[in-house]
């Protein structure tokens, strides 16, 4: 829960502080490239665990860290597209 609403905090912060409306399509694609990424090194580094995972372990483990981290790229979304109202109502 706590990564989650700092994921938001973050968002808002981020679209409000950025002036002009942030480019969300951009920000999607960096989150899904990094989920990825991110779960499928660390998919290979729980191959190296001193308890020896087995293979499938490994890639389940490394779905859930994408699917994880690809819901805290939403959440961050939803953030900034709040934050970026905020700066439109601010300015007018």
């Amino acid at each position: 829960m706590w990564f989650e609403l700092l994921a938001f905090i973050f968002g808002v912060t981020f679209g409000y502080l950025r002036s002009g409306k942030e480019d969300l399509v951009i920000l999607i694609r960096q989150g899904l490239l990094f989920g990825i990424v991110l779960g499928l090194v660390l998919g290979i580094l729980s191959f190296f665990t001193p308890a020896g995972m087995s293979f499938s372990a490994g890639i389940e483990g490394a779905i859930g860290i994408a699917v994880k981290v690809i819901i805290l790229v939403i959440i961050f979304i939803i953030g900034v597209m709040i934050g970026d109202v905020i700066e439109l109502r601010k300015k007018k």
